[in-house]
């Protein structure tokens, strides 16, 4: 099994930093567009009509505003991201783990990348940047 393991930091406050996990709309500006809703049990999608990409998501963990994990099942990947989330002197620091993946392969590679991408595009968004 191979794992991704990503750690990031924001100069913005932990309850910003959530949101942009959570909202919907925030993350159909960041990630894709998605019916994603902050509730365990709840089923969602992410889409990409672009690239022809379906993901399936359950959300398995809420624990506001400190973790946040669900299923991310799509293409050739079923695996589990959950983001960790902690405030120290003004700074937001984020883990990001991505569990599940049979191999260090295409996949594994695309989502490490994809993430470290996807999280500079948040940071703009929150107007970090």
């Amino acid at each position: 099994m191979a794992d991704i393991s990503l750690d990031f930091q924001f100069k913005n406050p932990i309850n910003k930093v959530w949101n942009g996990l959570i909202d919907s709309d925030t993350l159909s500006k960041w990630i894709m567009a998605n019916d994603f809703q902050p509730i365990v049990g709840h089923k969602s999608q992410f889409r990409n009509p672009e690239w022809n990409l379906i993901v399936d998501c359950e959300v398995l963990v809420v624990d506001e505003p400190y973790k946040l994990s669900y299923t991310w099942v799509g293409g050739p990947i079923n695996t589990i991201v959950t983001w960790t989330l902690k405030e120290e002197d003004g700074t937001t620091y984020v883990h990001l783990e991505q569990t599940g993946f049979a191999q260090e392969d295409q996949a594994f590679n695309g989502a490490k990348y994809g993430w470290a991408s996807k999280v500079e595009d948040l940071k703009k968004l929150l107007g970090e940047i």
